[in-house]
């Protein structure tokens, strides 16, 4: 059986370059932005409402739990390590935690990347500039929205449960002292400490940025550092 780690937080923090990092581990699967959280979603919606005459006509009381259940290792069967990172920001959101406690642990590990929201904004105005698109800020904060205002809801639904599920990374520290929050990382999921190389990253499982309009928005640079414009 898998050993299911749950990478989610708020965009712009660093979580294809921590999961670049993991990836070194020959122990660990990481990929780009999962899909697994919505088809969990999708399909518990569907048992509960369009599906679930069928299902109780015929008595398949157990039915959800098993096809629900059965799709974090459906969705990763292409990788026989025994840890997958699954990666979504919307892990946090309690629906979501939900679906984790209910169909896959009990006991969540879920890794929260964060960053001052201030140089989220400005990393996104970057990101676009860089792709020669206009930006709106306002857009980007308006409550509710995708991808930074929602994130930031169930980062904030994190922090209010106070409970030893979650794991909070700032992006800051993660640049500056990657060692000392990897140590934290595998000490949070109960694994054994690896030797990771910091000066020669690459992504193994790189994301195709044209399908999000923004290219170079998963881009991991080959060593740890800030960009230029992030310093402070």
């Amino acid at each position: 059986m898998k050993q299911f780690v749950f990478l989610a937080g708020l965009p712009r923090s660093g979580s294809s370059l921590l999961s670049a990092l993991l990836s070194q581990n020959p122990q660990v699967y990481a990929e780009g932005n999962s899909a697994l959280c919505q088809l969990m979603w999708d399909n518990c919606v569907s048992m509960e409402n369009a599906c679930s005459q069928q299902l109780m006509a015929n008595r398949r009381y157990t039915t959800q739990f098993e096809v629900v259940g059965a799709l974090p290792h459906l969705y990763y069967a292409n990788t026989d390590k025994p840890i997958v990172v699954d990666k979504c920001r919307s892990w946090t959101m309690p629906a979501n935690l939900k679906l984790i406690t209910s169909f896959i642990t009990p006991n969540p590990r879920v890794i929260v990347l964060t960053r001052d929201i201030d140089e989220i904004v400005e990393s996104f105005r970057g990101l676009y500039e860089r792709n020669g698109l206009p930006f709106d800020a306002d857009l980007l904060m308006r409550e509710g929205s995708e991808p930074l205002m929602r994130s930031l809801d169930g980062v904030n639904h994190a922090r209010s449960l106070n409970n030893d599920w979650f794991l909070f990374v700032d992006y800051k520290d993660l640049v500056a002292d990657t060692l000392g929050q990897l140590e934290q990382i595998y000490d949070f999921i109960c694994e054994p400490m690896f030797s990771h190389n910091f000066d020669s990253i690459v992504v193994d499982n790189p994301e195709d940025d044209s399908v999000y309009g923004l290219n170079g928005m998963h881009d991991v640079r080959p060593s740890i550092g800030l960009r230029r414009k992030e310093v402070v």
